[in-house]
Order: C-alpha cells, then sequence, then structure tokens
C-alpha cells in the first residue's frame, strides 16, 4: 500500500495552490484528480492581480504561452436597461482559460498526481485514512469542487443547500462569429437580473468568448439564460446563436453555508468548503487563499486531529468575515420586489456606485490587499 503525508482530492486552484505552498514543508504530497489534466472547467476565468501575486505568478512570462488577457473596464447595467462603461486606463484583471491556468498550477505545484482516478472509497484506520484501499494517509484535503466527495463523507448535503446555479459556454468564435461580436476583449461585459439574485457576463479573451449566467433561485435558470441570450442579441452585443449548448454548475458562497471545514484528519478548501465571494460569486480567488492558509496550519500542525486543525477555521473567519452578507442584501430581504428592481436599475445606471461599490469592492476586491503567507 502507497501512503503520503497529505493527500489533496482535487486538482484545482485550491488543491495545487495548497501542495505548491507545502512544497518547503518536506511533507510527501500527493493530488489526486477524476480528470486528467489539461481538462475543460466551466468558468468564466478571469483572476485579479491579488491572485497572481499570492501565487507569485509574472503575468508576462505566465502571457508567452497561455491566454492572459488584460481588462482595463468594464460594462455594466441591468438586462434590459442602458449599460455604464467604467474605463480604468490600466489592466485591473485578467481573463484566462481554465484549463490551461489549472494545469499550469498543477504542475507546477511540486506534488505527486494521480490523475484519472475518482476517489471510490475513504476508510478510517487508527489515526489515517485509506483511500480507494491503496492510499494511506494521516490528513485528506477536500478540494474536489462543491461536489467533492470529501465533503459528502463530512456530512454535507448537496441537496439541502443554497447554492448558485449558473449555465455558460465557452468557444472559439470563427470569422463569422466575430464579425457579429460587438464584445471587446480588454472590456468584459455584467449585466444583472432585475431582482439582483444573479448576473449574466460576457468574457473575451481574444476569440475566445465565454457567456453565461448564474442565480442564487436555480428555478427557471434556462429561462433567465434565454432572456439574457436574447437581450445580447437586441442590443447588438452577440447576433448569433451559441454554437455550443451552455453547461451547468453550481457553488456555495461564502457565509451562505454550514458545511464543516474541518474534522479529525480532514479539511476542505476551496469550493468544496463553499467560499466564493457572495456579491460576484468568484471562487478563484477564495479557492487560492484557503489552499494558502490551509497550508500555513498544515505545515505546522503537529498532529491533524480537529483540535490541531481548527486553527484553519480561525483563519477562515479571519480573512473572509463571519459572513459576506452585505447591507444590500440585508436591506433587499426586506423589500418588496417591486421596489428591489426600481432601486437596482437606479443604482446600476449610477457612475458612483457602478465604479465604486459593484466594481472596485464586489468584483476586483481591491480593497483587500493580497494574502501574505
Amino acid at each position: 500500500m502507497d501512503s503520503c503525508d497529505v493527500l489533496i482530492v482535487g486538482g484545482g486552484p485550491a488543491g495545487s495552490s495548497c501542495a505548491w505552498m507545502l512544497r518547503p514543508s518536506g511533507l510527501d504530497v500527493v493530488i489526486l484528480d477524476k480528470a486528467t489534466f489539461p481538462r475543460n472547467k466551466v468558468c468564466g476565468g478571469w483572476i485579479t492581480p491579488a491572485v497572481l501575486d499570492e501565487l507569485e505568478i509574472d503575468p508576462a512570462e505566465y502571457s508567452r504561452q497561455h491566454v492572459l488577457q488584460p481588462i482595463t473596464g468594464f460594462r455594466t447595467g441591468s438586462i434590459g436597461g442602458q449599460p455604464v462603461a467604467t474605463d480604468y486606463g490600466q489592466p485591473v484583471s485578467y481573463g484566462i482559460r481554465r484549463y490551461e491556468f489549472d494545469d499550469f498550477l498543477l504542475k507546477r505545484s511540486g506534488a505527486r498526481l494521480l490523475q484519472g482516478e475518482p476517489v471510490t472509497s475513504l476508510e478510517r484506520s487508527g489515526d489515517s485514512w485509506i483511500v480507494n484501499g491503496r492510499m494511506r494517509t494521516p490528513l485528506v484535503v477536500g478540494a474536489g469542487g462543491h461536489f467533492c466527495p470529501v465533503a459528502r463523507f463530512m456530512g454535507a448535503k448537496f441537496g439541502e443547500e443554497t447554492i448558485v446555479a449558473a449555465q455558460e459556454a465557452e468557444f472559439e468564435m470563427d470569422a463569422r462569429q466575430q464579425a457579429r461580436c460587438s464584445i471587446r476583449a480588454e472590456i468584459p461585459e455584467l449585466y444583472f437580473c432585475a431582482d439582483m439574485k444573479g448576473y449574466g457576463w460576457c468574457f473575451r479573451k481574444g476569440n475566445i468568448l465565454n457567456v453565461g449566467l448564474g442565480r442564487m433561485d436555480k428555478h427557471q435558470l434556462s429561462s433567465h439564460v434565454a432572456k439574457f441570450l436574447d437581450f445580447l442579441k437586441a442590443t447588438n452585443r452577440l447576433t448569433f446563436d451559441l454554437p455550443v449548448a451552455p453547461a451547468g454548475h453550481a457553488y456555495l458562497l461564502y457565509g451562505r453555508t454550514t458545511r464543516n471545514v474541518v474534522a479529525d484528519g480532514m479539511l476542505l478548501i476551496g469550493d468544496a468548503a463553499g467560499l466564493a465571494f457572495s456579491q460576484s460569486g468568484e471562487g478563484i480567488r477564495p479557492a487560492v487563499e484557503s489552499g494558502l492558509l490551509a497550508a500555513r496550519v498544515i505545515a505546522t500542525a503537529h498532529g491533524y486531529s480537529r483540535q490541531q486543525l481548527v486553527a484553519y477555521r480561525t483563519l477562515l473567519s479571519a480573512r473572509f468575515g463571519k459572513s459576506e452578507d452585505h447591507w444590500v442584501t440585508r436591506i433587499g430581504s426586506r423589500l418588496p420586489q417591486g421596489w428591489i428592481n426600481t432601486a437596482a436599475r437606479q443604482l446600476l445606471a449610477n457612475r458612483w456606485f457602478t465604479r465604486e461599490m459593484i466594481l472596485n469592492r464586489w468584483f476586483l476586491r481591491s480593497h483587500e490587499p493580497a494574502l501574505e503567507c
């Protein structure tokens, strides 16, 4: 039977960041993933400079062989309303392709890789876990996304959680489609639903286009997506049918989940822990930061009991706060829907609110410096 010091289930940004941060510790780290990388990943695909800083990625070097689309502004508004243009005059974010980005992080993680192997069994044996009947480890880190098998083992109730459900498509446009797409690569477009329970987006990375919509209310998601696509056509933003069917996925927002993140010999990081930012739904930065914070605790722990790992939960609370619910959400839950729709249209048309609140605070998180590890 093989063995390792740490087994990470999931090779996405959370898992690979955790392994990368553990390299100086000398621990034998294995990453197990049911997919073989590079693999397709449904995701809008954008990161802020803070993520590059936290992972010590030189953007000039990375962009030599990978897509790294500078984002210098945004068009934002409500679906059916007039958009507001915000120009920063310099890159404030970057568009990426997840199949490239995740593969890059995984390969440089320094961990041993077990690809193309799902978790089929997880059993306790003394102070160790036996995974798939062939790998013994004292610590299992769940980094397998919303439906992570480690999260399920720790008691996550997938069908009973309040999730964000999304559908999106990413594809390479041909010459005809490029001519019929007015989305600019350096200026992504974000359009909110009238009830502010979700938003649609258009991210262009060269000739690659990602279009999607996510909502906290998963009911009738397809109809909301269809309405959004009709809006894009009516406004001449995108005047052709999507060549591929939108793929669905789900995730949890931080502060709206009761998932346990620590157990004896177990930790959850990234989407497995439900850490996406509540206003934007972004999951990459919190995934990376949770992986780095978990590594900090793992490297200094003297054993992996719940009591010895609880420092990780404390670090998460210190970094992300007890709850990400914003005053807009709290007030909105107490107002009639008609008032919310009217107020939302007015706020989304306000240039100061769009720049300072929606973009700087909710999406770019410019008020939060990069995590220091």
